[in-house]
């Protein structure tokens, strides 16, 4: 009985020892409960170089139109050109922000060529050479479909408009070795266009974006055209019909007010 008394006494001594020892511990943090994932809004700039791969349905002048008189333009094309621009923009949340930019699109060579006939006889040909530049201006739209790894593809649309402005435009006729110039003349045109492309966030304040993008930028118009001795019977612009280009680009988008990171409370001691 003694013995039994002896264990119950020791067991009673052992708990209140532990119960002294565990009131002397600092108590535990609790659980890291991570905070709700919600949309975020914000400014940024956004930065874009790029080249253009540009092409024009047709040309037309008013020497076309003369009677019996019928040509056909050919091989009519742009060299590439590069791409330069700058915008401002909000994200209103994770799948939904909107920019206006503004773009220097650099100087590409023009080059094509006519065959003319009269009465339907072809009777002689010209070449043609000059150079293209334009100022491009946009409203733009995009739509974020969902961001893995990082990775965020995205679609887009933008309205705005183009100065359009033609340069060093020249017309040789081959048969007769004539030549005629345009002078350089700038033109105001609707333009529109659609983006596509993927865009990776560095961190919460810099995304790189790779971006494809079709543009319609209009129509263009040289100055009135004249032969090599300075005359010229009437006034004969040549109009650069339905500018559309096929761009790559490369961009970065910095955000002014990027979404902070979390950090969890500081545990006091004791």
């Amino acid at each position: 009985m003694r013995t039994l008394k002896n264990l119950i006494a020791a067991g009673a001594a052992s708990l209140m020892s532990t119960a002294v020892l565990a009131a002397d511990l600092p108590l535990a943090p609790p659980p890291y409960i991570p905070p709700p994932v919600e949309d975020f809004g914000g400014w940024y700039l956004r930065g874009d170089i790029g080249f253009s791969n540009q092409q024009v349905k047709r040309l037309d002048n008013a020497l076309y139109y003369d009677p019996g008189v019928s040509v056909q333009n050919t091989g009519l094309g742009f060299d590439s050109a590069g791409i330069f621009g700058l915008g401002a923009g909000y994200r209103f949340n994770n799948w939904l922000r909107a920019d206006v930019t503004g773009e220097y699109r650099g100087k590409a060579n023009f080059h094509g060529a006519d065959i003319v006939s009269f009465n339907g006889v072809p009777t002689s040909t010209n070449t043609y050479t000059g150079s293209k530049s334009e100022w491009l201006v946009l409203a733009n739209v995009y739509a974020d479909l969902g961001t893995w790894w990082c990775i965020t593809p995205f679609v887009g649309v933008g309205i705005g408009g183009a100065r359009n402005t033609i340069s060093g435009f020249t017309d040789t006729g081959v048969q007769d070795a004539s030549t005629a110039f345009g002078p350089t003349a700038s033109k105001w045109n609707f333009a529109w266009a659609v983006h596509a492309g993927l865009a990776y966030q560095i961190n919460p304040s810099l995304t790189l974006e790779m971006a494809y993008r079709y543009v319609d930028l209009g129509d263009g118009i040289t100055g009135d055209v004249y032969a090599f001795d300075g005359t010229n019977d009437r006034n004969n612009p040549m109009h650069f019909k339905s500018i559309t280009s096929h761009d790559l680009k490369l961009g970065v988008r910095w955000a002014i007010d990027p979404m902070p990171a979390y950090a969890p409370p500081l545990m006091r001691k004791g």
